[in-house]
């Protein structure tokens, strides 16, 4: 009787934290990619993405990427990623598969502020994820994209990782992307200025979703990344610290954190792959 106790009390408290979407595809990157596809076509293209944010200039994150994905069922989603070396790219483990879904292929985007045009395009189906990938928790939720030899130029540009142990608890970061923002702001690609926090605050929320390899920022404000920014960077400078791994299922202009691959944490593995 005392185990069975422990038991409910344990269910009890892991329904007691938010939760996190982690079924992408199906719940954020396809309809989002439909809605951008859409929009374009119609020439209407509002630009809305980060939420809480504002436009970034072609010229702005020389190193985001934007991921145009077909799915093994015909399907297209998008994600975001950065642009590490000339045939390199970062990008989240749940972009090539969630629970549900696996990539087939990516079309990588650099250089444009639009998705489905202009920019250099580099198709690959070459893509690691991380060992120890968890589809469900999201944990080692990171993935290196092998792709065509990228030029650099004046609008891409590759970013550095951060190393070391510094946990930027604190710090203010920019994340950068293609994803949704319900304010309806004009402009293609976005960004936004988010302050790291502490993961315990941030466990007070998500609970064992967010463990030591993450990263965390404050959803103060409502603003924060959102559907369709999954992969791409939290940066401070030219530096990237987190790659954009959960938010929470609902929704994102909800005031909840943001969770991020926790670059620190990855770096000799990310190294060893580039």
């Amino acid at each position: 009787m005392k185990s069975l106790l422990i038991v409910f009390a344990l269910a009890a408290l892991a329904l007691a934290y938010e939760p996190i979407e982690n079924n992408y595809h199906e719940n954020v990157g396809i309809p989002e990619a439909a809605r951008i596809m859409q929009a374009e076509q119609a020439m209407d293209f509002d630009g809305s993405r980060i939420v809480g944010g504002s436009a970034a200039n072609a010229g702005a994150y020389p190193f985001l990427g934007g991921l145009l994905i077909t799915l093994t069922n015909g399907r297209q989603s998008i994600c975001g990623s950065s642009l590490l070396t000339n045939t390199r790219s970062v990008t989240a483990a749940h972009c090539w598969r969630d629970r549900n879904n696996q990539a087939r292929q990516f079309v990588v985007v650099h250089g444009s502020n639009r998705l489905t045009s202009g920019g250099v395009r580099t198709t690959t189906t070459s893509v690691v994820m991380h060992g120890s990938y968890n589809t469900d928790s999201l944990a080692n939720d990171i993935a290196i994209i092998n792709h065509n030899r990228v030029a650099y130029s004046n609008v891409i540009r590759n970013i550095g990782l951060a190393g070391g142990n510094n946990n930027y608890v604190g710090s203010w970061a920019n994340a950068a992307g293609f994803g949704r923002d319900n304010g309806g702001n004009t402009g293609n690609k976005r960004h936004v200025r988010l302050q790291v926090i502490t993961n315990a605050e941030c466990q007070r929320t998500y609970g064992r979703s967010v463990i030591a390899s993450t990263l965390c920022t404050s959803g103060a404000g409502g603003i924060g990344t959102c559907g369709g920014d999954s992969g791409g960077p939290l940066a401070i400078g030219n530096t990237l610290i987190g790659v954009t791994s959960f938010g929470h299922r609902d929704g994102c202009n909800r005031g909840f954190p943001a969770g991020f691959a926790r670059v620190t944490s990855f770096a000799s593995w990310i190294r060893a792959r580039i």
